[in-house]
């Protein structure tokens, strides 16, 4: 993101400037004449301010349309408002929101005068609101150490493939071998060196059309595109050929090498039906730890002997209707911490699901199985249930909390979502505003209109309403307009690192401020560090989850909501 605006004095444009006496009548027909033109600068000496078209129409055209004849003699300088509003060049974008939405409601979609060393300049409100929109999208799709693409970019493209594209798709996936000893041994700033070092190797190798992402740690994933399989293990090869060369760091020359797996689209001919993207990941993957377990340092493929993981999801497949018969679906709760009172007056229901023949299966492995086979409506329907009847245990022990509830897309599609949970309330006799319907703002809502009827009927009927995951959708800024919200949950990527990144705490900052202008409330996810706690509570967010606060637990180990 080096080149990418960092103050506002770099979003500015250069301004029109014109003296202080300069005649009204001069710059109306400067206005006419150039239609494109928002706005002049009125300099006095050395003082600045802005003068805009609007305002200049609205006084020429006001007063019963006499406004030019009363203006006839007025001059720049009389123009101006009182009110004209600055701000220095130097200010950081987060922070020039901040006091932009600190103004009077009616002068916060002015453009903005910007002073800077070089002279003065212009911003439109909306350019700098959509550029912090941008960079917030560049944080949720982009590693923050590299600037590679993360696995949320990569799940993104991999979602676009047809079954045609697959033909020539290929994922290379990466692990360097010996990177702990470096962490270890040299401490983590070499190994940060290391892994910015190989990321640039990486991307050298590779074609504008081809994905590089980093996972996490130190494995990174190739996504090629038209290639054959001859062209893929090449990459690969090459891959290890730059592993094999020494890195430097401070001092000294760190020696590491790779072992790579590579997955075609014909290895998981019999996975696409589930997920295309995750069962190439799934193949590259197995195929490096075999290259691992082969000596390290070399280019790995799956044969039948090394499927074990593929297998897993066609057993998912077969063993939830197995899973809805025994009951095997539990709820567990986290508790949502609010930074005001100290209460965890509020939790998050979570689905969970134990297998006696597959153990612990992830919702990330069940869910989209769930959603492709329509299993997804029977279990929301058994969520709101549980949830509301949870709800009501607590209102009979005379300690009330709300319960807040992941809705699926498809079931936003779909016209039973009110009714459903209007029905739960009044059978288990729950007041309306103890529950709350999470969407997450990433998810495929392909009927938004549908969407909104649906949710604002559930605000009409007292629930609340919260978009999870916030700032790692398409449109974040849309999605707080058009929808009927009481809540934003700040996604997790965006918590980690406030402690350390300056960056991210101007975002975060500016989202909670941003979202209480829209009268909404702030959650942030994935808190874990006290540290984040006391930065959260300062920049005045509402509340806080996360393992921090507690882990998700079943119902009856959760603590008191006054002992949070």
């Amino acid at each position: 993101m080096a080149d990418r605006p960092v103050s506002l004095g770099e979003l500015a444009s250069p301004a029109r400037l014109v003296p202080a006496d300069t005649p009204l009548a001069d710059i109306d027909r400067t206005f006419r004449a150039e239609r494109q033109l928002r706005s002049l600068v009125v300099h006095d000496g050395e003082r600045y301010a802005l003068l805009a078209r609007e305002h200049v129409e609205y006084t020429l055209t006001g007063r019963l349309g006499y406004g030019r004849g009363l203006h006839v003699r007025s001059t720049a300088a009389q123009m101006v408002s009182e009110n004209s509003f600055s701000l220095p060049g130097h200010l950081e974008l987060g922070h020039a929101a901040q006091r932009i939405l600190a103004l009077p409601e009616e002068s916060r979609y002015r453009d903005v005068l910007v002073l800077t060393d070089s002279g003065p300049g212009v911003v439109a409100v909306s350019q700098l609101f959509e550029r912090l929109s941008s960079d917030f999208r560049h944080s949720a799709l982009h590693d923050p150490l590299t600037g590679l693409a993360n696995r949320r970019q990569l799940e993104e493209r991999g979602s676009t493939f047809t079954a045609d594209d697959l033909a020539g798709v290929a994922v290379v996936f990466i692990d360097l071998d010996g990177f702990k000893a470096v962490n270890d041994t040299f401490g983590h700033r070499a190994g940060d060196e290391v892994l910015v070092g190989f990321a640039d190797r990486l991307r050298s190798l590779v074609r504008p059309t081809d994905v590089l992402a980093r996972l996490g740690g130190d494995e990174f994933v190739v996504l090629l595109v038209n290639v054959t399989e001859a062209q893929a293990l090449n990459v690969a090869d090459r891959v290890v050929l730059s592993a094999a060369a020494p890195f430097a760091s401070d001092g000294h020359l760190l020696h590491l090498s790779a072992s790579v797996g590579v997955s075609m689209a014909v290895d998981v001919v019999d996975e696409l039906e589930l997920s295309q993207l995750d069962a190439l990941l799934r193949h590259a993957d197995g195929a490096m730890i075999k290259a691992k377990r082969a000596g390290k340092r070399q280019v790995a493929r799956l044969d039948g002997q090394g499927a074990a993981p593929i297998t897993r999801n066609a057993l998912i497949r077969r063993r939830l209707a197995a899973a809805f018969e025994s009951e095997t679906f539990v709820l567990n709760y986290q508790p949502q911490l609010d930074l005001v009172t100290g209460e965890c007056s509020a939790v998050e229901a979570l689905l969970r699901w134990h297998d006696r023949v597959l153990g612990e299966v992830s919702p990330a492995e069940f869910i989209p199985i769930m959603e492709l086979s329509g299993d997804i409506h029977r279990i929301g329907e058994w969520v709101i249930d549980q949830a509301c009847a949870q709800a009501r245990r607590w209102l009979d022990a005379g300690e009330p909390r709300s319960i807040a509830i992941n809705v699926s897309p498809l079931q936003l599609a779909a016209r039973t979502l009110v009714p459903q949970v209007l029905a739960a309330l009044a059978a288990h006799v729950v007041p309306a505003e103890l529950l709350q319907v999470e969407i997450t703002e990433g998810s495929a809502i392909t009927d938004l209109p549908r969407a909104i009827g649906q949710l604002q009927a559930l605000r009409e009927a007292g629930l609340s309403i919260a978009l999870d995951d916030y700032g790692t959708g398409y449109s974040s800024l849309a999605m707080l307009r058009d929808l009927p919200l009481t809540t934003v949950k700040i996604d997790k990527t965006f918590i980690d690192a406030i402690e350390d990144s300056p960056q991210d705490a101007l975002l975060v900052g500016g989202v909670i401020d941003t979202a209480h202008a829209l009268g909404l409330r702030v959650t942030a996810e994935g808190v874990e560090r006290t540290g984040q706690l006391h930065l959260l509570r300062a920049m005045g967010c509402d509340t806080a989850q996360g393992y921090l606060i507690s882990r998700p637990v079943p119902a009856q180990l959760l603590p008191a909501a006054q002992l949070c």
